[in-house]
This record gives C-alpha cells, sequence and structure tokens, in this order.
C-alpha cells in the first residue's frame, strides 16, 4: 500500500487557502487528515507548522477585505509593544464588509487609512494605534505604550502631541490625557511605572535616562532616573538571576564614583514593586533629607487603584 504523499514545501510554515493547496496538488480528502489543520472555513496550515501571530494573521488576510490592516492592540504587538495580548486579532477597514472570522476582529471605519507595511503587513500606524487603543486602555497603560513605541523609534512625544491634537476618533480624549506624559529614553515598562507613581503621588518628576556628570563635567554614570537638583538617583534593578564576578564588579565601581560624586542611589526591585507605597515614601525621605521643601506625596484613590497589585 502506498504511502501518504509527500507535503508541497511551497505551503510550508504558512497558511493557505484550499485553492492553493488545490493548485500544488493536494485533494480535499488529503486537507481532512491529520497532516493538516483547518484554521478558518477554506484556510488551512500543516499541523508541523506553529500557530504564530505571523500564521494567524496571514490565515485572516486570505479572507478579509483587500484593504484590511491590522489594528488596536493586536497593531499594537505587530509593532514591538507586547502591554496587551495580540488576540483576538483587530483589523480596520474602509470597506462595508460583514467578514466574520473566529477570533477576528474587524473594524469598518468612515475615514481613509493609511497603513504602513511593517514585516510585509499592512498595519495602522503607531500615532493611530495608540489613539485606537486609547477606547480600551487606562492613562497608565497608554502612558507606558506611548513609552515603548517612542523608545522603539516610531514616533516622537511631539508627533504624538500633535497628532492627538489634529484628529477627530474614538479614544482621542484620552490619549491626549496620556500623550503629555510620554517621555524619551524610557528602556522598560517598569521604568514608565516608577516614574508615573512619583508623578501621581505628586512628587516632582524625575529625568530619564540621563548622563550624570561630576563637579568638572567628566562622565560618571547613565542614572535611570535622576532627581538632578537633589543629587537623588532613582534606579530599578531587573535582574532576575545571580551577576557574574564582572558585572559585580562594574556595579560596583560604578556605585563608588555616583557615591564620590555625591549622589544618594536608591535601588527599586521587583519585590518593592509590590509595596509601592513604600517606594514613594523611600524617594520621598532621600529628596527631604537633600533639601526638598514640597508637599508630602499624596496616596489617592486613584493612585491604589493604577499602582497597587490587585492580588494583595
Amino acid at each position: 500500500m502506498p504511502g501518504p504523499t509527500s507535503l508541497p514545501p511551497a505551503l510550508a510554515g504558512r497558511a493557505f487557502t484550499t485553492q492553493q493547496a488545490k493548485a500544488h496538488g493536494l485533494t480535499d480528502q488529503e486537507l481532512r487528515g491529520k497532516r493538516f489543520v483547518r484554521i478558518h472555513r477554506g484556510v488551512h496550515r500543516y499541523a508541523s507548522t506553529a500557530p504564530t501571530l505571523d500564521v494567524q494573521i496571514q490565515a485572516a488576510r486570505l479572507l478579509l477585505p483587500h484593504d484590511a490592516a491590522l489594528s488596536h492592540f493586536t497593531a499594537l504587538w505587530w509593532h514591538g509593544v507586547d502591554l496587551r495580548s495580540p488576540a483576538p486579532l483587530h483589523f480596520s477597514t474602509n470597506t462595508t464588509s460583514q467578514t466574520r472570522l473566529d477570533g477576528v476582529v474587524l473594524h469598518r471605519r468612515r475615514g481613509t487609512l493609511h497603513p504602513q507595511l511593517v514585516n510585509s503587513v499592512p498595519t495602522l500606524g503607531p500615532d493611530r494605534t495608540l489613539v485606537d487603543c486609547a477606547t480600551r486602555l487606562g492613562l497608565v497603560d497608554l502612558v507606558r505604550a506611548g513609552d515603548r513605541l517612542v523608545r522603539l523609534g516610531l514616533t516622537t512625544p511631539d508627533v504624538l502631541a500633535h497628532y492627538v491634537m489634529d484628529v477627530h476618533l474614538d479614544g482621542v480624549v484620552r490619549a491626549r490625557r496620556a500623550t503629555p506624559l510620554v517621555r524619551e529614553r524610557v528602556d522598560s515598562v517598569t521604568e514608565s511605572d516608577v516614574r508615573l507613581m512619583l508623578m501621581f503621588a505628586r512628587l516632582p518628576e524625575p529625568e530619564v535616562n540621563t548622563q550624570i556628570l561630576d563637579q568638572h563635567g567628566d562622565f560618571v554614570a547613565r542614572g535611570d532616573l535622576p532627581y538632578r537638583k537633589f543629587k537623588v538617583l532613582v534606579e530599578y534593578d531587573g535582574w532576575h538571576h545571580e551577576r557574574d564576578a564582572l558585572q559585580r564588579q562594574k556595579d560596583h565601581l560604578r556605585r563608588e564614583r555616583l557615591d564620590a560624586a555625591g549622589w544618594r542611589v536608591l535601588v527599586i526591585t521587583a519585590a518593592d514593586m509590590r509595596q509601592p507605597v513604600t517606594v514613594i515614601r523611600r524617594v520621598y525621605e532621600a529628596l527631604i533629607a537633600r533639601g526638598y521643601t514640597g508637599p508630602r506625596p499624596v496616596i489617592s484613590d486613584v493612585w491604589k487603584k493604577w499602582f497597587i497589585p490587585r492580588d494583595l
């Protein structure tokens, strides 16, 4: 008895339609076999092809209108910001199509869309995507997303600010509150969180990832969140494993240079972020010790909702 036919290499690693499969010599009976997975009606992949986001997007695009572009959280993810799950897949179209696919949300938009190719997939731009996501994201998450888009070089705080003032889209009111808080050079979501925690507790806003120089103008270190006026440096330590000897030595020498230059360094860890009120108190006390005379921090109910972990 002859064995199963070999699978066409041209269809490996991607989604394909029934018609494309038949064009490569496959039959309906074979497509119903265990070597294939049906993604949507009339769209398949090999069982050996991983159901990656790329493959899922390919599968949807085979059935969606020709102008369908990634949007909302899926576009955010595709741009490189994995703040929320990209599923269900979100697409936008200027057509009146009523296409319905499991795991896919198709938004019919009135204004003309101007997608750009991102990894060969039509995707709404980062500024438009942030506004679209503002229909579902809160203020803090929007700033996190904006910080990341800027860090990836996909937009700037100025471009974002001008965009949200010029458009009239769902979500733009919330986006207008968030964009003035977006900053350059933010290296991680936690840096965004620490900065916002301090600001929304009504403490002064620190700088973001700037160079620290000594009294002679020589480079000392690059600091995460420095309060230059008070020589207080807030840093997030995201290491989850033991540093090697070389890195420990570099950290030790860096700390000595900061101490010699008169800086007080506060290290915030992942464990500290589970007790955010303590973080605020530590920073406030350090600022007071260095001459800060401003008001005490305010921990409002809204602040608690945004920053205290829900499982506590």
